[in-house]
């Protein structure tokens, strides 16, 4: 029999030059909550009773002095139910389209968070369930 590991992952622990600005972008991107917040860390959480509620990671925000310089190990993939309309949401909350070398015709959306994180918006998954 194998023993299965009582682990988790707790959240996921993104490096900001401004933790506050960058959690307002995924704050209002995901529509999640805060948690906790001081100057130099914030923490997102799903709305409580969501279906993500105590299941999702919840996203660390941590201040760091060095800026961005390559291309993310580690990143999101969003999957939206309207994936054009959640583009242009996302670039109206301050996303922008990235290229990170994926095919013209990739069926998903690259695009970057305020700042430079890249990340994914995927198409709908068929039957429309985002």
């Amino acid at each position: 029999m194998v023993s299965v590991p009582e682990l988790r992952i707790q959240c996921l622990c993104i490096d900001s030059n401004d933790p506050d600005r960058l959690a307002r972008f995924w704050e209002a991107a995901l529509g999640w909550r805060r948690t906790y917040e001081e100057p130099d860390e914030v923490v997102l959480e799903p709305r409580a009773g969501s279906p993500e509620d105590g299941v999702s990671p919840d996203l660390l925000f941590l201040r760091v002095p060095e800026h961005k310089q390559v291309k993310n190990r580690l990143h999101l993939d969003l999957r939206p139910a309207d994936q054009a309309r959640e583009v242009e949401r996302l670039v109206s909350l301050g996303a922008r389209r990235s290229s990170v070398g994926q095919p013209p015709d990739a069926p998903w959306e690259v695009m970057a968070d305020p700042e430079g994180n890249e990340f994914c918006v995927l198409p709908p998954l068929p039957g429309g369930d985002g």
